[in-house]
């Protein structure tokens, strides 16, 4: 069964967060989603920098500004997780999630808006510790072991025991 995962990043700050929203959109293409959406301040130099290594790493992968996160989760055609160190532990859940087809999952920001605890059908723990969306991100995607080979990749990474050899196609 095919999963299509989006990723919605809530409350990017300008001048704050520009590293974790593009790590964040870097995991989800790595880790094989299919898109971020981010809310918050509209930051295009975060958004070329995500579109830039689509473009040299290959694809398919999207990233769009939305402003109401709200309207992107009612509006969301599937199942909505949350990713929160205040949920139900992961090795719990992953045998359900994994027959959902359609995903959106949520990272944080700075303050997480209350609703979107009742608003997500599931709101899942990679530990019950503090720790980043990025971390959650990783662990969480990480688990569907999605396709991972990009079309329209520039760049690729030579596997090897030891030093960096990058072949362009």
């Amino acid at each position: 069964m095919v999963i299509m995962i989006e990723v919605l990043r809530l409350g990017h700050r300008l001048g704050r967060d520009a590293r974790i929203s593009t790590h964040c959109g870097l995991v989800a293409r790595a880790f094989g989603a299919s898109g971020i959406i981010y809310s918050g301040d509209r930051d295009k130099k975060m958004m070329e920098s995500v579109r830039a290594v689509t473009r040299e790493w290959g694809g398919p992968f999207s990233i769009v500004y939305e402003k109401n996160w709200k309207k992107v989760v009612r509006d969301f055609r599937g199942t909505k997780i949350h990713l929160t160190m205040y949920g139900m532990p992961l090795e719990k859940k992953i045998g359900e999630l994994k027959k959902k087809r359609n995903i959106l999952a949520v990272v944080g920001g700075e303050k997480v808006p209350g609703e979107i605890y009742e608003m997500a059908e599931y709101n899942i723990a990679v530990t019950n510790q503090p720790h980043s969306e990025i971390a959650a991100l990783g662990v969480f995607l990480n688990e569907f072991k999605s396709n991972r080979k990009f079309k329209n990749a520039r760049l690729r990474v030579i596997p090897q025991e030891r030093g960096k050899k990058i072949s362009e196609n």
